[in-house]
């Protein structure tokens, strides 16, 4: 199957785990009251899924060294295996194993795929490329978590589980097919060790990780609160708080789509800059126009454009500082991620419940200028 065609395909399998990795945020207080537990009790988990996360550099040698295909296959059986769990018995206590599988999950898969495809695309239009597949990070806010709020409103809080469970089975298939089993474009490594040694002693790959983890921090600060701080400050409802995740989806759709006309075209770490500042003003904005609902979705497509802009500007730059272990680098910057949205989700409700949405964002303009200070230094290396 031609390169081009495979970017669409992975842009739509993954829209499916996103759909399920992203769902929880603007349904926390939905989750919350369906399971019985109180709003600082589902941040503790979120803040667990995402530590969790940081475990993915244990797994991501596995498509350096068994193949980008088996990472993949592996990946999707562990969400499906999590996801399946809540079908079968829905509780507090699957629904936290099943965020946590998912998570291995997504983070096994994403650096498998991300390989898969920085093996095969040149240095020079990769951006262009993965801007492609993280179209499904937008595509899971405008379609997947509309779909999952009609779900839960008419069935309940579990009612998406059985359907990310047959999903996921069918995306296995689809990888086993289109996916070849011989791949010349990738030499696997022989000692895990060797990728591990090369991503630690390079400062640009520590630099590019620790942007991952600030710029990750200020975005799950807002993630966490933002279905509470509307439902708080609205009254918002289900479908309603579905309403403002497709809002949030049109303004990552459109930043993906701004990173796909100029990333390549100003160079990843100008992109990169331009992208973390304009989020720290967005995030100054954010409080002040979010005193109306309308107020506040304007904000809120302000910030998650720009955040979309450093994350999908972000990620060709990473592919090609360590070259001979892509997939092992592509995880540590995962595992910047995870950290960054562990602190962020940790933060969230200490900051919130008693200082406000001021306070959350102010925090979120720090973690980016602390960014900016890592993305200088990666310069410098």
């Amino acid at each position: 199957m031609r390169i081009r065609y495979q970017l669409i395909v992975f842009m739509f399998l993954r829209t499916i785990l996103n759909t399920a990795h992203r769902m929880v945020y603007p349904f926390l207080p939905v989750f919350a009251r369906g399971l019985g537990v109180d709003i600082s009790t589902m941040s503790l988990l979120m803040t667990a899924r995402s530590l969790l996360g940081a475990t993915s550099p244990l797994f991501a040698p596995i498509a350096d060294r068994r193949g980008r295909k088996f990472g993949m296959l592996l990946g999707m059986a562990v969400f499906t295996l999590g996801v399946g769990l809540v079908t079968i018995s829905p509780s507090v206590w699957t629904l936290a194993i099943a965020l946590m599988l998912a998570m291995i999950g997504k983070y096994m898969f994403d650096p498998a795929m991300q390989a898969y495809f920085g093996d095969r695309i040149p240095y020079h239009q990769r951006g262009t490329a993965l801007a492609v597949t993280e179209v499904a990070w937008s595509m899971s806010f405008i379609i997947g978590v509309p779909v999952v709020g009609f779900l839960i409103d008419r069935y309940g809080w579990s009612a998406p589980f059985p359907l990310f469970t047959v999903l996921g089975l069918v995306v296995v298939f689809i990888v086993w097919r289109i996916v070849p089993r011989e791949d010349p474009h990738h030499d696997p490594t022989t000692n895990s060790r060797d990728g591990y040694r090369a991503v630690f002693t390079s400062i640009p790959a520590l630099a590019g990780i620790s942007i991952a983890l600030w710029a990750s921090a200020a975005n799950e600060l807002v993630n966490v609160i933002f279905g509470v701080w509307l439902e708080d400050s609205f009254g918002l409802k289900i479908i309603a708080l579905a309403g403002a995740s497709a809002v949030i989806g049109i303004s990552e759709l459109s930043g993906e789509g701004l990173v796909a006309l100029t990333t390549d075209r100003l160079g990843k770490p100008r992109a990169l800059a331009i992208g973390l500042t304009a989020n720290a003003f967005a995030s100054l904005l954010l409080p002040f126009i979010g005193q109306t609902q309308t107020g506040a979705l304007i904000g809120l497509f302000l910030f998650y454009i720009t955040f979309e802009y450093v994350m999908v500007s972000h990620i060709p730059l990473m592919t090609e500082l360590v070259p001979s272990a892509r997939a092992t680098m592509l995880s540590m910057n995962v595992t910047g991620h995870a950290i960054g949205r562990a602190l962020g989700a940790f933060l969230a409700g200490l900051i919130y419940q008693p200082f406000g949405f001021l306070f959350v964002a102010l925090t979120a303009i720090l973690f980016n200028a602390a960014g900016l200070l890592a993305l200088r230094r990666m310069q410098k290396g």
